[in-house]
């Protein structure tokens, strides 16, 4: 495709015409000419959640992974995703057919999520040598996002489902060839099956009508870099028994092989949350067939402490996140 701003054709066949979900809180959506989504929530007092979300790894589901994340950022602030604008800036070799791929994987997320695409921007541009996909997501923020009162330095500390669920799919996705000759393919599959974990909306969702403290998505820096996030974000200490948290054990195989750390890999699809009664809660998602795990609990000090059997570490700023190690 020919470098700037893609051709109205090119937008009408490879864009548009694949925008298939829609939502009624969407007045004003992508159209030729069209700089500007319009949106009305409805019972909702008008106040709306925005949250952005860019993809620079060379994956192949690099825009469904940022509609994911974008919608996961709301729903753990409380809110729900209702329509995502995108900005696509692609490589002056990349081909119309790639194009329509990702606006397929976008759509696909969407149906997922019961969101629509509500308009974007497309160029193509010299200056990157593989796609970069920002995905910013729009909500309507219920009545049930407040914070909750509470003694935040004795909270439990909750995780749902198992940590390392984004980055083992995309491993498992990328490297299957690689993979393959050292697992059998049932792992792999399996391992490639937790995409279908990355969504948080539910758990979330639950979680606010419970009662919860405070909730925070878990991703880039993985779970180690989640809790120091969550530390900072609400002002406490944490102790957290490391042999407690969640983990698959096609995550553990395929972390061993890359020499990865799984607890700071990448971990879209997991949801920390803070609540007085965490035993209970975990009760309330399991028994909607969301797995959960008390992990720990927050104090009323300032270190970060994960506890392995007689083993403590302190955790620090988050570092890089191990999926950056591999090379695409």
């Amino acid at each position: 495709m020919r470098t700037g701003k893609i051709s109205e054709s090119i937008l009408k066949r490879s864009i548009l015409r694949l925008i298939k979900t829609h939502r009624e809180e969407v007045i004003k959506g992508a159209e030729v000419g069209g700089d500007c989504a319009f949106l009305s929530w409805k019972d909702t007092g008008g106040m709306t959640g925005v949250s952005t979300q860019t993809i620079t790894l060379p994956v192949k589901n690099a825009t469904y992974l940022a509609v994911m994340a974008a919608a996961n950022n709301l729903a753990a602030s409380g809110a729900e995703a209702m329509a995502v604008v995108l900005s696509l800036i692609l490589p002056e070799a990349a081909s119309e057919d790639l194009l329509k791929e990702i606006m397929n994987q976008a759509e696909r997320c969407c149906e997922r999520l019961h969101i629509q695409i509500a308009g974007g921007h497309t160029e193509v541009s010299p200056a990157v040598r593989n796609p970069v996909i920002t995905a910013t997501a729009l909500g309507t923020v219920g009545n049930d996002s407040a914070q909750k009162k509470g003694d935040v330095s004795n909270m439990d500390v909750v995780l749902s489902k198992w940590i390392g669920l984004e980055g083992t799919a995309i491993l498992a996705l990328e490297k299957e060839e690689e993979l393959a000759r050292r697992f059998p393919m049932r792992l792999i599959n399996k391992a490639k099956s937790c995409e279908e974990c990355l969504s948080v909306a539910s758990e979330a969702a639950i979680a606010l009508k419970s009662g919860v403290y405070t909730m925070h998505d878990v991703r880039n820096g993985g779970v180690f870099g989640a809790l120091w996030e969550l530390s900072q974000k609400i002002g406490v200490g944490l102790t957290i028994n490391l042999r407690d948290i969640p983990i698959r054990q096609e995550t553990v195989e395929i972390c061993e092989y890359y020499d990865l750390n799984p607890y700071e890999l990448l971990s879209g699809g997991s949801l920390l949350i803070a609540a007085e009664n965490g035993k209970r809660l975990v009760e309330v998602l399991q028994g909607e067939g969301i797995s959960a795990s008390v992990i720990g609990r927050t104090n009323g000090g300032n270190d970060k402490v994960v506890i392995n059997r007689d083993e403590t570490r302190y955790l620090t700023m988050p570092a890089a996140d191990e999926i950056f190690k591999i090379s695409f």
